[in-house]
């Protein structure tokens, strides 16, 4: 219990400093969320006059010689729509056909940003990935509605428990998973809210083809079982002071939930976790567009025993993007702590492309009851394509170095974090 508490502590001391209007006071252009005039998209028109561009634009000028780029509005209560068919290659998928994309919006003037994003994939692996999220505010922030909504038919290995896990340990899994899962946020005061959510999580036909090597996988001795449901009520607190949900270039986030799951709802085991996401974003240099962005994503069970693949695992955040550089489930284990930072930069003036250079680590450990072990770390560059200028969506492509060898290439439409 004592990490827990030391992490809960960090999560209270960060919020309230952060929540502090005066720890901005170097950056007279910020506007916190709460204040009314605030806009969370930026009229991005450079003092250059030079325009922003993203790829419809250029694929505008490619059919009409005489088009020309415009300014890009603020986001309003008209739906802006970001949408792009891809193949694409992960290490966990191999080849994929994808449609990603998202809807953004208001709910009303002077209120954040409402999305609703959909990635649905089909793997060379044979896998099925339908995910959709959603984060809806109502008028004047009063509310947030944060849903998770996902269907997998999916193919996975794994590697054991704990990070001092051996990538000879390859153990070849098979399951269906479908979650439903949402939650309502009340605004406390200014930035800060709390609420309470409801989760269902739903596991089966789970398999396992046993270990290329012969031997004994952490899998069957942590206990196989066919089905696994894990539902649940969340207790949630939220600090956001963000200046773009989509793409952030200043401001904090933070997040806590608490899970717990009983049996009388329909859990196959009770089991308690605690999850703690805490996020910060400078402009460095502070007059310019670049950022430097670090994020710490906290992943703990405190009590119970959740099935195998309950257990909190790299890439099994929301967006399923912790541990660049490293297959998703390449560790897993009752406590994950994660750590990351990444730099952000324009290539081009017009902000079609731009780039970054990101390093993390993590560390897990084994079994519940057991400590964390080694840190691995991972590391590499990427390339970010302006999708639509208005809600600064890009096309993150991100190619990852981790220990072993593991290396790979990762696409999402969006920041990492």
């Amino acid at each position: 219990m004592r990490l827990q508490k030391i992490l809960v502590l960090i999560f209270t001391l960060a919020v309230f400093f952060f929540a502090n209007e005066k720890a901005y006071a170097q950056d007279k252009r910020y506007i916190p969320l709460g204040h009314p005039k605030f806009k969370d998209t930026l009229i991005v028109a450079h003092p250059d006059t030079t325009f922003e561009k993203d790829i419809f634009d250029v694929i505008k000028s490619i059919f009409d010689k005489n088009y020309k780029e415009s300014k890009a509005d603020s986001v309003t209560t008209k739906p802006v729509f970001s949408i792009v068919p891809a193949v694409g290659y992960t290490l966990q998928t191999d080849l994929a056909g994808t449609l990603s994309g998202n809807v953004v919006f208001r709910t009303a003037p002077n209120t954040r940003i409402s999305t609703i994003t959909i990635n649905p994939a089909y793997t060379q692996k044979k896998q099925v990935i339908i995910p959709l999220l959603s984060n809806i505010w109502t008028k004047n922030n009063k509310y947030d509605f944060i849903g998770d909504f996902r269907f997998y038919k999916y193919p996975q290995s794994t590697y054991g428990l704990g990070s001092h896990s051996n990538l000879a340990d390859e153990n070849p899994l098979d399951y269906s998973f479908f979650r439903f899962s949402e939650t309502v946020l009340k605004q406390i005061f200014g930035n800060f809210y709390a609420g309470l959510g409801y989760i269902f999580d739903d596991r089966w036909n789970m398999s396992e083809k046993g270990q290329f090597n012969g031997g004994v996988s952490d899998y069957k001795r942590y206990g196989p079982i066919t089905r696994a449901i894990s539902t649940g009520i969340t207790f949630n607190a939220l600090f956001d002071s963000r200046d773009n949900s989509i793409n952030p270039s200043r401001g904090f986030y933070a997040s806590m939930q608490y899970r717990d799951n009983y049996s009388f709802l329909g859990s196959t085991s009770p089991w308690r976790s605690l999850i703690i996401d805490v996020r910060k974003y400078y402009k460095l240099p502070a007059e310019s567009d670049n950022v430097l962005a670090f994020w710490s994503y906290d992943w703990l069970v405190i009590n119970g025993r959740p099935a195998y693949l309950d257990l909190p695992a790299t890439g099994y955040d929301p967006s399923n993007t912790t541990g660049r550089g490293y297959i998703q489930g390449r560790f897993r284990g009752a406590q994950m702590v994660y750590l990351e930072s990444e730099y952000r930069f324009r290539i081009t003036r017009n902000g079609l492309l731009g780039g970054v250079a990101f390093i993390n680590a993590q560390s897990f450990s084994a079994a519940p009851g057991s400590g964390l072990q080694s840190i691995q770390p991972g590391f590499g560059p990427g390339l970010r394509i302006k999708l639509n200028k208005v809600s600064k969506t890009n096309i993150a492509i991100d190619y990852g170095f981790g220990r072993e060898g593991s290396r790979g290439l990762f696409i999402n439409v969006g920041e990492v974090f």
